[in-house]
């Protein structure tokens, strides 16, 4: 139950970070199955995938596309303590892979 409920913190927090930079983002969950988050601005869509862990490197088993549905997928790591890392899904993840997320919120 306490990886559930971290994971959930993570996805909030990230939701809150794209909704302070006006993205509209509704929780997906499992209804959509690859997706946490869908969001969209200014007629763009993007979907993420929310994970987390206190590890150095994040081991990813589940969907490897860089589109699902036609619209941009990233996964999202939360490695602590401010790390977060935003980067189209790979089977290893270090944590300086990819672009930080709000590196990447302000680029996009």
């Amino acid at each position: 139950m306490f990886a559930k409920k971290k994971g959930y913190r993570v996805e909030r927090n990230i939701r809150k970070k794209l909704e302070a930079r006006k993205w509209k983002v509704v929780r997906a969950g499992a209804s959509l199955g690859q997706a946490d988050l869908v969001c969209i601005k200014n007629k763009k869509c993007i979907l993420l995938q929310i994970k987390s862990t206190k590890k150095k490197k994040f081991y990813y088993y589940e969907y490897l596309g860089k589109t699902l549905e036609g619209f941009p997928f990233y996964l999202v790591v939360d490695f602590g303590y401010g790390k977060v890392r935003i980067l189209h899904p790979r089977k290893i993840i270090s944590q300086n892979a990819g672009m930080d997320f709000v590196k990447f919120l302000k680029n996009i």
